[in-house]
């Protein structure tokens, strides 16, 4: 056994190290920027993704926009 195992106090297995009353909220501070910074992103990704589904929807109903006037033309062609 060395000198310094000698002194130092005997652990026990399992045993966690003791939190000083500092360290916590400095650690809970630190998770809940965390915690906002990740939410912040997931919220971007969600409103990027609900554009990107509005801009398709748009296109959609744009193209059956356009295949509907062109069907009323071609009727109203074969009318006359």
């Amino acid at each position: 056994m060395s000198i310094h195992e000698q002194s130092a106090p005997a652990r026990t297995a399992g045993a966690s190290t003791p939190v000083t009353g500092t360290e916590e909220p400095v650690m809970h501070g630190y998770e809940h920027a965390l915690a906002q910074s990740r939410m912040r992103e997931m919220r971007e990704e969600a409103m990027a993704a609900s554009r990107a589904h509005r801009l398709y929807r748009a296109r959609r109903a744009a193209r059956r926009a356009e295949r509907a006037v062109r069907r009323a033309a071609r009727l109203s062609a074969s009318v006359h």
